[in-house]
């Protein structure tokens, strides 16, 4: 009578120690793709070295490729494609695991330099879905780019090294907080408020913009750049630590860009294990999903279907799509007992008891999701368990509490199955997230098995 019921399982008490040993492997390369990615212009940029390492090509639209050629595509530097052409007809359909690397950060504006009262400062837009006050008083780092208008583009990253000096938004002490503390979080810090100090030593050759003067003599001499040049830029504040082992135990990862860098990872390294697969497998790093995935290279561009119509390279297009299958790789929200007034817990999803799936996302009545077949679920469900991932069924929180969207929308848009999947965090959209290294190892095994058995 025991199996009439589900019972929860918990990764350590199922893994050998040899797979406890190679999780753990596992997570120091993703915690060397988080430190190398804190953008995501850098995440695509180290995406496509590893790839290079494996043989991975440029692909070319005009070229019909053979099983077991390994291609790639970049869209303007944030986002990028990969494929494992596979043995079986483009008609038979792609296996597809999509997940973005852009994360919650403080976008430089674009006339950011200013000078008040004795420092210099920059402005900054923030982009995605940020608490704000959690983004004051922590060291920042500044990376990006600088496109000057000479055709020349400059890679910049201030904060990242031990030797670096960092940036910081300063906060109130606490004495004077009286009229701050009496305000709702989301009112008592602003976006305009959000303002990264640079500098307090006024250049001496000038007696107006002296700060201004600091900063941009100190930029040009490390990147030869003006304050023009910020006009044609594309930089980022971020939190500027390493990603680090959490807990006595180091179970656990404590870094900046988990969402959604944390199911880009495996997303990217279970394809780079495959040879010669059945079927097409693609994975995809995508952009702008945290603003909605609109933009040139956010989801809802033609490029991905552009990318999947060329691969089918004479064949019949639709066939090719309503054949395909797609897993959204997604981070979803893990029970955190200090809040446990907004889970469900019956329905939540828990550190180190694999990866964790979500039949449909969105907001309160299914808002902007896209929910899965059951017949499709039965069949990913069946794949899972037999590669061995440990897996779990979980809500973002309880029904009216809020909720969230993923790319899943517009694959189905596709008419391409989806489910969305992926790696329960704490702290989701905080300068620093937590993540459960089993549950990183699982979600690798699961998009592999997707890849070989769908």
């Amino acid at each position: 009578m025991s199996n009439l019921l589900r019972k929860a399982k918990n990764a350590y008490e199922i893994m050998s120690p040899e797979e406890l040993r190679d999780a753990y492997e596992y997570c120091e390369g993703y915690k060397k793709f988080l430190d190398e990615g804190k953008i995501e212009r850098f995440c695509v940029e180290y995406a496509v070295n590893l790839a290079e390492e494996r043989g991975f090509e440029v692909f070319d639209y005009g070229k019909k490729y053979k099983p077991g050629d390994k291609v790639y595509f970049v869209q303007h530097n944030r986002a990028a494609i990969f494929a494992v052409i596979g043995t079986e007809s483009p008609e038979d359909g792609f296996n597809i695991v999509a997940a973005h690397v852009d994360c919650p950060k403080l976008d430089l504006k674009p006339n950011p330099l200013y000078e008040d009262s004795g420092f210099a400062l920059f402005k900054t837009h923030y982009y995605g879905g940020i608490r704000k006050y959690q983004w004051v008083a922590t060291p920042l780092a500044l990376c990006g780019v600088v496109c000057k208008k000479s055709g020349e583009t400059l890679r910049v990253t201030i904060g990242l090294d031990e030797s670096d000096p960092v940036f910081f938004i300063s906060d109130l002490l606490p004495h004077l907080a009286k009229d701050q503390s009496s305000k709702p979080l989301d009112s008592a810090f602003t976006g305009e408020n959000l303002n990264v100090l640079l500098a307090s030593i006024p250049a001496k050759e000038t007696e107006t913009d002296a700060l201004k003067t600091t900063v941009m003599k100190l930029l040009n001499e490390k990147y030869g750049i003006v304050e023009d040049d910020f006009l044609t830029a594309d930089l980022s504040v971020v939190p500027a630590g390493r990603a680090r082992d959490l807990g006595l135990d180091r179970s656990m990862i404590l870094a900046y860009g988990h969402d959604d860098r944390i199911d880009a990872y495996p997303a990217l390294l279970s394809l780079f294990e495959l040879t010669s697969p059945a079927k097409t497998c693609v994975a995809v790093l995508a952009d702008r999903e945290e603003v909605g995935s609109m933009g040139i290279s956010g989801m809802r561009s033609s490029y991905f279907a552009d990318f999947l119509k060329a691969l089918c390279c004479g064949y019949n297009e639709r066939k090719a799509f309503a054949n395909s299958a797609a897993l959204s790789a997604d981070v979803s929200a893990a029970y955190d007992p200090n809040f446990a007034d907004v889970f469900e817990k019956q329905n939540s999803a828990f550190f180190n008891r694999g990866i964790a799936v979500c039949k449909y996302t969105g907001s309160r009545g299914k808002g902007g999701s896209s929910e899965a077949p059951a017949e499709f679920m039965a069949k990913i469900f069946r794949i899972f368990e037999g590669a061995g991932v440990l897996y779990q069924v979980a809500e973002l929180g309880k029904v009216d509490q809020g909720g969230g969207g993923t790319v899943a929308q517009f694959i189905s848009d596709l008419n391409i199955p989806v489910l969305d999947v992926g790696v329960a965090l704490l702290s989701m959209h905080a300068p620093y997230e937590a993540a459960s290294k089993t549950d990183i190892y699982y979600t690798h095994k699961a998009c592999r098995a997707f890849f070989e058995k769908y």
